[in-house]
Formats: structure tokens, sequence, C-alpha cells
């Protein structure tokens, strides 16, 4: 059975689209009935669903793009606040993608498969404690991406902080400190952000443009649409 709010929170973080906007109803519905969020986080994430819901398109990506895209202290893509641009990244990468498969799921996006909605969109399809046990290992990584956006009064800060509650962890405060200690990015400066993302680039999976039957079928019955590429 898919978790309802884990798929929801995956699509919180995608990219936003006008059909991302259009299932903002079935999103804050879905996480609205979980109980294992509390109710003040709750309240947060259905005033981002709000946002992402009405704000013109445009401004909700271009503010998706600063936060996610040019900081990489935000990055979505977990490995980067684990391994950085060491060796260890690549095998990490080809041994989560094979965790995918093994498990039946064929991501089919141009984005990384440590990309968080990419996994998040698989851990809805896995047993609790199996997607619960995952969730625990990333919480530190979590929880000081909620502090940086909190400190940008971002929109998008509850998401994490459901991410930590469903994780059913005590936050390691020291590896959090550690990350927090790295100077935020400057979305900003384009010409360091440049130098700082410049690498060659890597696709992993299928055609990003192909569609993604078995996700769309798991869907069927909850009218949200599967991940969205950005891409496509």
């Amino acid at each position: 059975m898919m978790d309802r709010t884990l798929k929801a929170l995956s699509l919180l973080l995608s990219y936003p689209s006008t059909e991302l906007q259009n299932a903002m109803p079935e999103i804050s519905a879905a996480l609205a009935a979980d109980l294992r969020v509390p109710a003040a986080t709750q309240q947060g994430l259905g005033t981002l669903a709000d946002w992402l819901a009405t704000g013109d398109i445009y401004d909700v990506q271009e503010a998706y793009v600063m936060l996610f895209d040019r900081s990489r202290t935000l990055s979505l893509n977990l490995f980067e606040h684990v391994h950085g641009e060491s060796r260890d990244r690549g095998g990490a990468m080809v041994s989560l993608l094979e965790t995918y498969r093994d498990g039946g799921f064929d991501p089919v996006t141009s984005e990384l498969p440590d990309h968080l909605p990419v996994l998040l969109e698989f851990l809805s399809t896995r047993p609790f404690s199996e997607a619960q046990e995952i969730l625990a290992d990333a919480a530190h990584i979590f929880d000081a991406i909620r502090t940086r956006l909190d400190r940008r009064e971002s929109h998008y800060g509850p998401v994490f902080a459901a991410l930590m509650h469903l994780s059913g962890t005590t936050v390691d405060t020291a590896a959090v400190a550690e990350m927090l200690a790295q100077p935020d990015d400057d979305p900003t400066d384009l010409e360091a952000l440049d130098a700082v993302w410049e690498e060659t680039e890597v696709t992993f999976g299928p055609d990003p443009n192909a569609g993604c039957p078995q996700v769309r079928d798991m869907l069927a019955g909850m009218d949200i649409p599967t991940h969205l590429n950005r891409s496509a």
C-alpha cells in the first residue's frame, strides 16, 4: 500500500508546475489526514500548499530554483551533504539505484537517484518500517536544511520538519551543528555558484520523457500526479 504522506511530501518538493498547482487540494487532504504529523507542522504544510496553489507559477518556480538549485547547502541531492564530490558518491549512487530496482521501482527522471523527491517517491511504495529506517539515517540532513530554510523564512521548512517526525529518531545535534557550520550560499552570486557546481552531467535511469506507468497505476485512486520532472 502506498504511503500517501510520503508521496505528498515528494510532490511538495518537486519543481513547481501548473499540474502540481492543480493537485494541491488532493495533496493537502492527504497530509491533513495523517495523525503522525503534529498539528503545527500540518499547518505549515498547508501554508506551503496554499502558496504553491495560488502563487504565480513563475514566481514559485523562481523561488524554488533560488533555494534548491542555487544553494548547495540546501541541495535536495542528499549525497551532496554526505559525500560532496568524493569518489564515494558515485558508488553510493549506484547502490541506491540498485536498491530502487530491487524494490521494483525504476525512476523515470533526469534527476539523480539521491534527489529527495525521487527517494520519497520510492519510500512511499515500501513498508513504513523500512522507509522510517532510511529517513532516520538522513534526519540530521533534514534538520540542517530545515534550519537554513527557517532562517530564510521559506515556506518549505515544514516539509523537512514532517520528515523528521516521520523518521521517529532523535537528531544527532553534533552532526547538525557540523553541517550548519558551513556558511549559507549566496544564490545571487552566480560566478561563485558556477564555480561550485561546475561538473560533468551524470544521468541515471531511463529516458526522462518515457513516462512511468507503474507509478501512475499506484496513484490511480489518489488523484495525485506522479513525480513531476521539470524537463518533461
